[in-house]
């Protein structure tokens, strides 16, 4: 069965332009390419010839064998004198469809997204440590630190006089040579550009053609009330340069809070522990503490308060990320056993101790040592 013309295949006219060639094929590569019309033979066989065609049309040697011996350009047994075959069908598939994929879905087998990826600056990671007020108020941070910024005389294009890069003559502007070992196509970075595409005819000397330069540089951060150790903040384009004029990198951020003098903090709550007295503790009483806003709280000690007892106190926590909603507080009691007596405060502890044996009095303590005295009975027993 006789071939079809490539051009009448991709629907265009003989004198068409690569671009247009290019274009014609995308449209058919859409529309039968077999991911979109799985289990159709028929749409898979447009989808090779479309590809066959293009494969054949986009190069600019084999389009004028074509132009010149039709198909048998290509065909090993009428000793055409073309290109050898690249697969199968007679031609590189891989090839083909990469100079599509790109367009269609951002990268990955040809040239234009690797190359913006390769002119993109880099990222940049900053540390930063703030106390626990900043966190829960929130800050203004100025951060400095070292990078690539626009090289200014040549405006950060890295050619003198800020004159247009040209296509890289190897690898035709996509930054990727193809060579064909066998059926396979390999594929690698262009050596002469690097990857870049384009090529600088006259390097600008301060920036030796990168089109940047190290610099220091200053910018003020605003870190949010609530932000928690770890927290990350990306500043868009405040990274590294780009090569040539490419897109900036971004500048992260890390937050890391000091520990607090006085405060601990859990998520959004705070934790504080307060010694009181042990006549407080006895007694009751009112002690003043300290919150994380400057402010002062008071707090009703009740009689009998033991350590470890713990008095929350609602909205007197960190702030909340984003929100206006403020964690708890809490308060824990830790009862001071008084030390250094003088011989008056021994004689009234001595006193007191007289008068206090009565279980009601020490509950906890009693509790304990009744369960102590029953273990060394059972033990007694089992003996």
């Amino acid at each position: 069965m006789a071939k079809k013309d490539y051009y009448e295949l991709l629907s265009i006219a003989r004198t068409a332009s690569a671009d247009e060639i290019k274009k014609a094929y995308r449209k058919l590569a859409m529309k039968y390419h077999p991911d979109r019309n799985p289990g159709d033979k028929a749409a898979e066989e447009k989808f090779k010839e479309a590809t066959e065609a293009y494969d054949v049309l986009k190069d600019e040697q084999k389009k004028a064998a074509y132009d010149r011996f039709g198909h048998a350009a290509f065909d090993q047994s009428q000793g055409g004198g073309g290109a050898r075959h690249q697969g199968a069908g007679g031609f590189d598939f891989t090839s083909s469809f990469a100079d599509i994929f790109d367009e269609m879905f951002g990268g990955g087998f040809g040239g234009g997204g690797r190359q913006e990826a390769n002119l993109r600056g880099s990222d940049i990671r900053y540390n930063y440590e703030i106390s626990l007020d900043e966190a829960f108020k929130g800050a203004v941070a100025k951060i400095r630190y070292l990078t690539g910024v626009p090289c200014e005389p040549c405006k950060g294009s890295g050619s003198e006089n800020s004159a247009a890069p040209v296509n890289c003559t190897m690898c035709r502007g996509s930054g990727r040579i193809r060579a064909q070992q066998g059926f396979f196509t390999i594929e690698k970075t262009c050596p002469q550009c690097h990857g870049m595409g384009q090529m600088i005819e006259k390097p600008c000397k301060s920036c030796n053609a990168t089109g940047r330069v190290r610099k220091e540089k200053t910018i003020d951060v605003k870190i949010p009330g609530g932000v928690d150790d770890g927290t990350r903040i990306r500043i868009a384009g405040a990274g590294e340069a780009g090569m040539r004029g490419g897109p900036s990198g971004d500048l992260y951020v890390f937050i890391t809070i000091r520990p607090h003098k006085i405060f601990k903090r859990e998520g959004k709550d705070i934790y504080c522990r307060i010694p009181i007295t042990m006549i407080t503790a006895s007694l009751g009483g009112e002690i003043e503490v300290p919150t994380i806003d400057g402010t002062r709280a008071k707090v009703k000690i009740p009689p009998g308060t033991q350590s470890g007892h713990q008095f929350r106190l609602r909205g007197k926590g960190m702030s909340v990320l984003r929100t206006t909603v403020r964690g708890d507080m809490y308060i824990e009691a830790s009862v001071e056993t008084p030390m250094n007596l003088s011989k008056k405060q021994r004689e009234l502890l001595q006193e007191f101790e007289k008068h206090g044996k009565h279980e009601s009095n020490n509950p906890e303590s009693s509790g304990f040592f009744t369960k102590v005295k029953e273990f060394w009975n059972d033990l007694s027993g089992k003996s």
